[in-house]
């Protein structure tokens, strides 16, 4: 690896080997022959997925989509029907973390059973084989309009309250999929979860304010960030919201405010076993910093009574000064003029979201708007449920420390939004 910080999604509990290669298939042709389908969509067939599918409440939705799909005659109907069961798949994700209803004896915090289901059904859409003609890129646009409205990413809509810092303080949070799925199958993500638990919420702020919160998802795949998947979600609505921050699962037994985020992919493989070792892809590299800084209230945060895990002001960063050949760590930030190698969050694409979230917030204009990222606890297994190859998919440690870091996130959220 090269200079992974194992702050970045949790990667302080993760040894592992680099796994170099072509992207897999996102499309099929209409030759009639078996799809490819991808890394992800591959452990589908696992025991636990399963499990968790079934627990969960979420088993038919594969099966519906597929009679859906069946029943499509023309790309506009097969259109319409993959937006309508994403958009319901997200939304009773939604429904069943807020209470509304819940299927299944798993916990209704638990954010896996969106996760495996949406892999199902773009398993279904990838080997779907229509009466009329589809083709790669089509399908390719079907597959992309299934990711958006699954995950919340074109479905964020704010009450029309008045203009930005009027009666209702708007929040835009994120949150990522599980992944090292291949150490432990059984992994939750506590910020996935928390995206759940908290889209559409109203929350009181430590001021006594309203605040509204809007939440979408995003994968743990290099290529989805390379191709903008970020700033296509966000462009439209960070100049209508007064806090955003993105959250991710980082170190054991603290949550981090990330000062400093940069330009850097350290290599660490995704969900779909690749591995990228460059900076960061974006938009006009000519104009690219390599440092973005939080904006969030930092300071208030950390002196807050939040919950039961201490929160930390992390400044630490790895770069290349100016005129070095190598990198080094650095305690208070980066110097002038240095490259970028990990930022507070690492150089995964827990450092990439909140990297280009910040780096959107400043191209847009929007300097002082509060934004930058949180990085949770490491969700844990309870005490001898900790070994995947034995353990359970769920125990009551492991609910508890979710549900805590969700709290958590939540009353750090309201000391933001009362301090920005």
């Amino acid at each position: 690896m090269s200079r992974l910080r194992p702050a970045a999604l949790g990667l302080a509990l993760i040894t592992a080997t680099l796994t170099l290669g072509a992207p897999p298939a996102t499309a099929v042709s209409t030759t009639g022959a078996a799809p490819a389908v991808t890394v992800e969509e591959a452990r589908l067939d696992r025991a636990v997925p399963q499990e968790i599918l079934r627990r969960g409440g979420f088993a038919s939705v594969a099966p519906e989509f597929a009679r859906a799909l069946a029943g499509a005659e023309s790309y506009g109907e097969a259109e319409r029907a993959v937006v309508r069961h994403g958009e319901r798949l997200w939304r009773d994700a939604v429904d069943r973390a807020q209470g509304r209803r819940v299927r299944g004896d798993l916990s209704k915090d638990d954010d896996r059973p969106l996760y495996w289901a949406r892999l199902a059904l773009t398993r279904e859409l990838r080997g779907w084989q229509p009466g009329f003609a589809l083709g790669e890129e089509r399908r390719a646009r079907l597959l992309d309009r299934l990711e958006r409205s699954s995950r919340g990413q074109d479905s964020i809509r704010f009450p029309g309250d008045g203009p930005r810092g009027t009666c209702v303080k708007r929040i835009l949070l994120t949150g990522f999929d599980p992944f090292t799925l291949d150490r432990d199958v059984r992994i939750s993500n506590p910020s996935g979860a928390t995206a759940l638990a908290l889209d559409g919420a109203l929350i009181r702020t430590a001021d006594g304010d309203l605040a509204r919160i809007e939440t979408a998802v995003f994968p743990v795949r290099w290529q989805d960030f390379a191709d903008g998947s970020v700033e296509r979600s966000l462009r439209g609505h960070l100049s209508e919201v007064d806090l955003f921050t993105t959250v991710s699962q980082g170190r054991i037994g603290r949550f981090d405010i990330e000062r400093f985020n940069g330009a850097w992919r350290g290599g660490f493989p995704d969900n779909e076993n690749l591995s990228r070792t460059e900076t960061v892809p974006v938009a006009d590299p000519a104009t690219q910093p390599q440092w973005t800084a939080t904006t969030l209230p930092y300071a208030s945060i950390v002196a807050a009574d939040t919950g039961r895990f201490p929160v930390r002001d992390n400044t630490t960063v790895t770069e290349i000064p100016a005129g070095a050949t190598g990198p080094v760590d650095r305690p208070d930030g980066p110097t002038a003029g240095s490259a970028a190698r990990a930022g507070g969050g690492g150089n995964y694409l827990s450092n990439e979201i909140a990297y280009r979230a910040t780096l959107l917030r400043d191209r847009l204009g929007l300097p002082q708007l509060p934004g930058g990222h949180v990085h949770t606890p490491v969700l844990q297994f309870g005490t001898g449920n900790t070994d995947p190859a034995t353990g359970t998919v769920t125990d009551p440690e492991f609910v508890a420390n979710r549900l805590a870091i969700i709290a958590q996130v939540r009353a750090i959220l309201a000391v933001a939004a009362a301090n920005s």
